[in-house]
């Protein structure tokens, strides 16, 4: 399965999650919003999100400052 992230291809053997991407990518799912096919996926699903051949995500990170 190929998904395209931040615009960059990736490659995954059999069916991931969007929780799944993220621990494979070592984000903390509490700091980022991630968006699939245009369209938020909320906290609440991220682990019964699954991600299909094509699918483009885009992941944005929180950054604090001040």
């Amino acid at each position: 399965m190929d998904i395209t992230v931040n615009g960059e291809e990736k490659r995954f053997e059999g069916p991931v999650s969007v929780a799944g991407l993220l621990a494979v990518l070592a984000l903390e799912p509490k700091k980022i919003a991630v968006e699939r096919n245009l369209e938020i996926v909320p906290k609440s699903r991220y682990g019964e999100t699954a991600l299909a051949d094509g699918d483009k995500i885009e992941i944005v990170q929180f950054v604090g400052g001040g």
